[in-house]
Parts: C-alpha cells; sequence; structure tokens
C-alpha cells in the first residue's frame, strides 16, 4: 500500500471563528503538530540560542521580528521529528511576502503545503461572539451573556467573583482586529487559490460538524498520490 501524504496545513480563521478549537482537535486526530509562529518566538527567546538572540534584539527595541528570521525559526521547528509527517501552521503566513517566501523556502527542502484552510465567519456573528463574552475576575471562569450566559447576571457560577468585558473584546477594539484580519487574508485565500489549494469552510454551526467538514477536506488529500497535491 502507498504511504499516505504528509499533511502539510495552513488554518486561518479570524478572532472570534473557533480556530484554536478546530486545531487542538486536528491535532488530537492526526497527530501532527500546530505550529504557533508566536510561541516559537517566545520559545527561540528562551532557548538562549543565537537564532534566539536574534529575535530578542528586535523584541527589546520594540521592533517587528523580520519575515526572513521568523521563517528561519520557523523552518528550524519544521525540521524536527515530529513533524515528519506534517504539521499545522497557525499565524504564518500572514501576508502574500510571507507565503511566496515560505514556498520557496519549502521548495528547497523538497516539501510543500497540502492545503491551505479557512474557517469563514460573518463580522456581525463575530462581534456577537466576542464581544458577548465575559471574564470572572477572579477564578477566569468564562462566560457568555447569550450563549453561556451565568445563573445571576455579572455573577461568576463558580465562584461568585464579578464578571467583566475584557478591554480587548470591545466592538471597536475587535472591528479593528477584523479589519486588519481581513486586509492580510484577502490577497492570501487568493494566492492560495490561485495554486488550486485553498478550502473555505463555514464556520457556523455546531463545533463538531465544522470540524467534520475540515476532516472531509484533509480526506480527500489523504486519497491523492503526493504528486496530484499542488505546491
Amino acid at each position: 500500500m502507498a504511504p499516505k501524504p504528509v499533511l502539510n496545513l495552513i488554518l486561518m480563521g479570524p478572532p472570534g471563528a473557533g480556530k484554536g478549537t478546530q486545531a487542538k482537535m486536528l491535532v488530537e486526530k492526526y497527530g501532527i503538530p500546530q505550529i504557533s509562529t508566536g510561541d516559537l518566538l517566545r520559545a527561540a527567546i528562551a532557548s538562549g540560542s543565537e537564532l534566539g538572540s536574534k529575535v530578542q534584539s528586535y523584541v527589546t527595541s520594540g521592533g517587528l521580528v523580520p519575515d526572513a528570521l521568523v521563517l528561519d525559526v520557523l523552518l528550524q521547528r519544521l525540521s524536527e521529528k515530529d513533524c515528519q509527517n506534517g504539521f499545522i501552521l497557525d499565524g504564518f503566513p500572514r501576508t502574500v511576502g510571507q507565503a511566496e517566501a515560505l514556498g520557496q523556502a519549502l521548495e528547497a527542502r523538497k516539501m510543500r503545503m497540502s492545503a491551505a484552510i479557512a474557517i469563514v465567519v460573518a463580522d456581525a456573528e463575530l462581534l456577537e461572539r466576542l464581544t458577548g463574552r465575559r471574564i470572572c475576575q477572579s477564578c477566569a471562569s468564562s462566560f457568555h451573556i447569550k450563549f453561556s450566559p451565568p445563573r445571576q447576571e455579572g455573577i461568576c457560577d463558580r465562584c461568585g467573583g464579578a464578571l467583566l468585558q475584557r478591554k480587548d473584546d470591545t466592538a471597536e477594539v475587535i472591528s479593528h482586529r477584523l479589519e486588519v484580519y481581513h486586509a492580510q487574508t484577502k490577497p492570501l485565500i487568493a494566492y492560495y487559490q490561485e495554486r488550486k489549494i485553498m478550502h473555505l469552510v463555514d464556520g457556523i454551526g455546531q463545533i463538531d460538524v465544522i470540524f467534520g467538514k475540515i476532516c472531509a477536506i484533509i480526506e480527500s488529500l489523504r486519497g491523492l498520490d503526493s504528486a496530484q497535491i499542488t505546491r
């Protein structure tokens, strides 16, 4: 029996789309790691390596870590043993330039992306999800004024602490985050659509149903010969 193709995936989704939840479920089902560039950069700094020192110099000065350096850190991670059967990229690439650099770097290593999957949710739905979230000031339990309200308004069911809206859950902040996401993501979706590996998934509905849609995409890839998967 021919070996199933490696699953090198990019998972995208706006704030509140449930991307983190879906990524964790994919990790458990397929046994491939979720790789967040933010986590990688923090780990590189903590390691005290030469690469980490370079990252630290930009962070300390308040500057953005250059794309080339982020890519170096990412490629180092992808060379580790747990990525040999695939990986899920979370937070990279964010721009077409990053996508092009990633594609070239993978090609040089005789690797390629299997699929880019974007969870799509209307902005109005995302605003309702995120602005309705309330966090306990004492135990950090999470509630939602519509989907999972506390028994008593403003009071945590678990410890009786005060429930507050986080500053980054206000409509103004969320609207800005969505604007940034759309500005970055629309060109990226078009980029991967041209390469015929872009898949859009409706993010409205039960978590398991959405997960089933994502898995159907992945299973279709697993049924292909690796030569048939477009870079």
